[in-house]
């Protein structure tokens, strides 16, 4: 059973969408589940300035990252990097046990995320996952 708050996010999920001139683009996936996820990232002074996604996933899945990219804006990327996916499902008011793995994809991909935009490679998208479906499924 999802708490309403975290139906709120699978029905309304915030932050759905693409930036096009995201500093930092990374794709996550769990082959068990099936889950994948697309994280664009925009910096300005070491704050995270935007977040949006695309996502195909279970509700779980959507809500997590709906709550991430909504928790990450604004926050420096020392925060960001100590943000954990237990973080993330206690905020929501809990997740079913069974789907407590889904807020490590999208925390996992703000990570990948910030390290990527902090190496300084020429190469700004990283894929660190399955391929990404264009929305919720």
């Amino acid at each position: 059973m999802y708490t309403e708050l975290v139906m709120d996010h699978v029905m309304n999920p915030r932050n759905i969408g693409v930036i096009e001139d995201a500093d930092s683009i990374i794709k996550v996936g769990d082959p068990k589940c099936g889950d994948s996820l697309l994280l664009f990232l925009k910096f300005r002074n070491d704050i995270i300035s935007d977040a949006k996604f695309l996502i195909k996933g279970c509700p779980a899945a959507i809500a997590t990252a709906s709550m991430t990219t909504e928790m990450v804006k604004g926050m420096t990327l020392a925060k960001a990097l100590a943000l954990t996916d237990a973080q993330i499902a206690a905020v929501l008011g809990g997740l079913p046990e069974e789907k407590i793995h889904c807020s490590s994809l999208a925390v996992g991909a703000v990570h990948a995320g910030i390290r990527n935009y902090m190496s300084d490679s020429d190469e700004k998208d990283q894929d660190v996952g399955a391929d990404v479906g264009v929305g919720p499924g």
